[in-house]
This record gives structure tokens, C-alpha cells and sequence, in this order.
């Protein structure tokens, strides 16, 4: 993992302790760094890589709260804190659905846990810290630009996602406090947007609000205990009003069904679709994962229909090595 000395925020974004009511630097104390080694077979290694280095943030003893993309099939985990002491970590699990992830410390952190607040109360406009490991300088002074619903490429739906600027480039894991000092979203992607016809960039935060119905069933089964949703392996886009298939899992459900990238997906079950949010409703709509999924394919002038057969995408994924 680089070294916490090799880069720093712009001092421009760096937030300052005087202009917050809470103790800024015990807050930020609370933000670890975290570096993952996912094996060369794990089936998320090709496109998430083997190594991946980002934030986590303490929320009880020795529990850290992340995003789950670091975390999913890791073997090991470490856990660098501001001492420059290295601690290992197990994860726990991940929600495909939220897109959490937790870690737990294998030894003595002797950090102080964020506090959770409610990300149903930020309104748009509202001053935050979005901390990374290693103090001020690693975090930035930031505000809530948007609160809207996000739709991922991979599958993943949020329906009120956070949304900040200055954006923060070291996004992954990073915590979202609050102007009372407590945790209200962990840092997944940074977008771009336009803005006043420029381009800026943007952090898309997940709300802690959406950890609280998960974070019992995450502790103890490593996973939400309910039916997964249905899963079809596919990367899709939204143009001009239709949606667009950009790329495939390797032997997922659509790479199986021969579909190919630049597929028009006109309709799930006989029922038109012009978003990736509807489309993904209409499908997870028909059941748990298992259940066939009849999709109406527009391909080079010709339209037809194929029922693919959804899986659980977490039974192609490497569990977390017991200790």
C-alpha cells in the first residue's frame, strides 16, 4: 500500500478544525487505511484487480465499515493506522445490494468508533467531511451537491444516493461525517458531471441509513439472510432512452446466452424498459435469484426474445478464509 506520506489533498480542500463544532482530528482518527490481496483466481480479480488499497472507518470495537468492492474475495487484509502500526483484518462479509463491506480486526486498533448518524436528514447544500486515512490532509473539506437516484453499470440500484464536490481522490471507504461528527456515507466512486458547461468531479456516497437494516445479518452470516437477487452477468448503459449492453461476465447468465455487447434490451418479461433503473426493477421484480428472466433483444435490425437464467452471483465468488 503507498506510504500515507506520498500524497496529500490540495490545502484549499484540506478541512480546517475551526470551522466544526465536533473534534475534527478524533473524528478523522476514526478512518484507517486498507489494503486487500485477492487471489489471481478469485472471479473478481480481472476486472477489480489482486491488490486494492483504500479507506475503512471504525464503528464499533474493532469493526471497520468499507466499500465492499475492496473486500470481495480478499484473502487478507491489513488494517494501516495513523501510528504507522499495521493491524490484520478478517472480513466479515459484503452486501452486493448496499455495497458495504466489513472488516474485523484481528488485533488492537486503540481507535475510538465513528458515531452512526442519518443520512435521511443531510439535505443538499449541507457542509461535510469526507475523511480518508491519515488526517486533515487526507480528507476534504466538502458539500452536498445532489441526493438522487444512482444506477450502476454492474447491476446496483440505490434509490437515494449522496452525491459531494470537492471530490475526493482516494475515494473508496471513505467516511462522510456530518456537521454533528458522525458517520452518514461511505465513499464508492467518483463520477464526473457538468456543471455551468464544465466538467467536475463528483463523489457518489452510499447512505449509512441503508447499513442499519443489514449490519446484524452482515455480523453474524457474512451476507444479508435473505433471497439474493437475481443476477444476469451483464454491464449495461443508458443511451438516448434505451438500454445498452457495454459487456459480460465471463460464464455468467447473458455470456452463456451468447448476448453481446452493443444488445439492445427492449423490454424484461414482454414489459418495455428505456432506463437501467427499470430495467433493473422488472427484473428483480420476477423472484429471487434462480428464476428465469425473458428479455426481448434488440441486435442489428433484428428483435427476439431469450429467457436467460439468473444465478446468485455471490456462488461465483471466493469466500472469506476462515482463521
Amino acid at each position: 500500500m503507498p506510504s500515507l506520506t506520498e500524497w496529500r489533498v490540495p490545502p484549499a480542500h484540506q478541512p480546517r478544525a475551526g470551522d466544526y463544532s465536533f473534534e475534527l482530528d478524533r473524528a478523522l482518527a476514526s478512518i484507517v487505511g486498507l489494503h486487500a490481496i485477492i487471489p489471481s483466481d478469485a472471479f473478481t480479480a480481472e476486472t477489480l484487480g489482486t491488490e486494492r488499497a483504500g479507506n475503512g472507518v471504525v464503528i464499533d470495537d474493532g469493526l471497520i465499515l468499507t466499500i465492499g468492492y475492496l473486500i470481495t474475495e480478499a484473502d487478507s487484509v491489513w488494517l494501516h493506522l495513523d501510528s504507522g502500526r499495521a493491524v490484520e483484518g478478517h472480513v466479515l462479509g459484503f452486501d452486493s445490494i448496499t455495497g458495504f463491506g466489513l472488516v474485523q480486526a484481528l488485533g488492537q486498533l486503540e481507535v475510538d468508533p465513528l458515531p452512526l448518524g442519518s443520512s435521511a436528514a443531510v439535505k443538499v447544500g449541507d457542509r461535510v467531511v469526507l475523511g480518508g486515512a491519515g488526517g486533515r490532509t487526507r480528507s476534504v473539506a466538502s458539500q452536498i451537491v445532489a441526493r438522487q437516484e444512482f444506477a450502476g453499470y454492474w447491476e446496483y440500484l440505490l434509490e437515494d444516493a449522496l452525491f459531494t464536490h470537492p471530490a475526493h481522490p482516494n475515494w473508496g471507504g471513505t467516511g462522510l461525517i456530518s456537521a454533528a461528527g458522525e458517520l452518514i456515507g461511505i465513499g464508492s466512486l467518483q463520477l464526473e458531471r457538468e456543471r455551468d458547461s464544465k466538467a467536475e468531479h463528483v463523489n457518489m456516497i452510499v447512505p449509512i441509513d441503508l447499513l442499519k437494516p443489514v449490519l446484524d445479518d452482515l455480523r453474524k452470516f457474512g451476507r444479508v439472510n435473505k433471497p439474493a437477487r437475481p443476477w444476469l452477468g451483464m454491464y449495461s448503459t443508458e443511451i438516448d432512452g434505451r438500454v445498452v449492453v457495454i459487456g459480460l461476465s465471463d460464464n455468467g447468465p447473458a455470456a452463456r446466452a451468447e448476448l453481446k455487447a452493443g444488445d439492445v434490451i427492449v423490454a424484461v418479461n414482454g414489459d418495455k424498459v428505456t432506463s437501467q433503473a427499470e430495467f433493473y426493477r422488472k427484473m428483480w421484480a420476477l423472484g429471487a435469484a434462480g428464476v428465469d428472466v425473458p428479455l426481448t433483444i434488440y441486435h442489428e435490425g433484428v428483435t427476439f426474445d431469450v429467457v436467460l437464467a439468473s444465478t446468485d452471483r455471490t456462488k461465483l465468488l471466493k469466500g472469506p478464509r476462515l482463521h
